[in-house]
């Protein structure tokens, strides 16, 4: 695994707990909750919160730190390699691919403590071309409802953007 591209959203979001504080899965599936703090953003669940942690294991971004009694057998807690709290660093600091993934993907960033002024300058760096791109078809079809819906969705994502800065 060379870059946070090659991680899910899921397995992104996990690093970065672990990358926070070591912590055992239970716990990261807790604070992924759907009425967690983070679950109200998004959420995931337990066989795919432990998948995760499987796959960052495998890819040496997080390591065993120790066992941790528990109500079943014991909670292994994970710790972040170097390479894993690097990747997470850069996870946090990339901008979305998608204006789509604005509702799920910067959010979760801003929540799990990516600098809010810092990440949206750069998404609004990277999102000039696609804006402009959807205010161009709009306009060469104005009877375009999507690329209409397209635009305004934009338009609200820059304004959202802008107010962060």
């Amino acid at each position: 695994m060379s870059a946070a591209t090659e991680l899910n959203l899921g397995e992104a979001v996990c690093l970065t707990l672990v990358a926070l504080e070591p912590r055992h899965g239970w716990s990261i599936v807790k604070t992924l909750a759907p009425d967690a703090e983070i679950g109200r953003v998004w959420s995931l669940s337990r066989p795919l919160t432990y998948r995760a942690l499987d796959v960052l294991a495998s890819a040496e971004l997080i390591e065993p730190q120790g066992l941790e009694p528990g109500s079943g057998p014991p909670r292994t807690i994970w710790r972040a390699t170097t390479k894993g709290r690097r990747v997470s660093r850069n996870w946090l600091r990339h901008p979305v691919a998608h204006p789509r993934d604005m509702r799920t993907e910067f959010l979760l960033k801003v929540v799990l403590g990516a600098p809010a002024a810092e990440l949206a300058r750069a998404q609004l760096a990277a999102f000039t071309p696609v804006f402009t791109g959807l205010r161009r078809a709009a306009a060469a079809n104005p009877n375009d409802v999507v690329a209409r819906w397209r635009v305004e969705s934009a338009e609200a994502t820059r304004r959202f953007l802008q107010s962060l800065t």
